[in-house]
């Protein structure tokens, strides 16, 4: 079922799907800022943090979107999922947090396929190498 003229569209596809989880959750953390510095702390995070975190989920969710420096990107979000899984859903006596931990890590592989596959031809990057 994959042909030549349907990659372009899955490799933005997916990095669209991907983008979306980031760029909500950074425009969330804005609106709720005092909130969110405060669940942080919670858990031992430092509050301070928290303009680091919007704008790698706003500013890495932008650059997968858009295929810019994608695989860095990429790379730097898988991370960021990885440990946000470890810090904040690794409550498995909650299914809800189970999910939510699960997610992070299949997110986090189909971030490390865009870093080993790189953001596919619909890409600035790539339009910008032609």
């Amino acid at each position: 079922m994959h042909t030549e003229k349907t990659q372009p569209i899955l490799f933005l596809g997916g990095r669209a799907l991907m983008s979306v989880i980031f760029l909500v959750a950074g425009i969330s953390k804005i609106s709720a800022y005092a909130a969110t510095q405060g669940y942080m702390e919670s858990v031992g995070i430092p509050g301070a943090l928290l303009p680091l975190v919007i704008v790698l989920e706003i500013g890495g969710g932008l650059a997968l979107l858009l295929g810019v420096s994608a695989r860095l990107a990429a790379v730097a979000l898988a991370g960021f999922s990885i440990v946000s899984a470890v810090l904040f859903h690794a409550d498995f006596g909650d299914q809800t947090q189970s999910i939510m931990f699960l997610k992070n890590l299949a997110l986090a592989g189909g971030l490390l396929l865009v870093a080993a596959a790189g953001p596919g031809p619909l890409a600035i990057d790539r339009l910008r190498k032609r």
